[in-house]
């Protein structure tokens, strides 16, 4: 016969051991399930593109790799350019991480946030020997239509200057 004594050190062994197992079987949080992760889902789609009196282009958005990664396929014929991007949401600093390769060889890296309606990413880079701060916006946003904006500052920030503005209008 076991003694009382030990089969309560049994039971209550048995009872410590499921509790901890129960535990550390928890999920840990689905990879991209911020919230914000979701903030340039307005982005995803098909876009014809337009901007200043003939430009013309389209861009093609898609999240990708588990829904963590919106990939852009971006392409101007009239004017020989074409390149893409991929954006993540970086929950631990709260922003958005972009990195854009085009086919002149061109690689930027952007860092912003989504507020008020408003997508805003932007780069410290260097443009003919002086630093500039470059940045894109993405604006006027609804489900079919949006207006992005590319912007250069000389002067950290003080002062914009807009050097192309294309308007999106989603196909279909």
């Amino acid at each position: 016969m076991i003694p009382r004594l030990e089969v309560l050190w049994l039971v209550a062994f048995l009872v410590a051991l499921a509790w901890d197992t129960s535990h550390s079987q928890e999920q840990p949080p689905a990879p991209c399930s911020d919230p914000r992760a979701r903030e340039f889902d307005f982005w995803i789609g098909e876009w014809d593109l337009t901007w200043g009196e003939d430009g013309t282009g389209t861009n093609i958005v898609t999240r990708e790799y588990g829904g963590c990664v919106i990939r852009e396929n971006f392409s101007a014929p009239g004017m020989g350019f074409q390149g893409m991007s991929v954006s993540v949401f970086d929950p631990n600093a709260g922003v958005w991480r972009q990195t854009w390769v085009d086919d002149a060889g061109g690689y930027l890296d952007f860092v912003g946030k989504y507020e008020e309606g408003v997508m805003r990413l932007s780069r410290s880079g260097e443009r003919g020997g002086t630093r500039v701060l470059q940045r894109m916006t993405f604006h006027d946003i609804t489900h079919d239509a949006f207006v992005w904006d590319w912007e250069v500052s000389k002067d950290d920030g003080a002062n914009w200057e807009m050097r192309w503005q294309i308007h999106y209008a989603r196909r279909g």
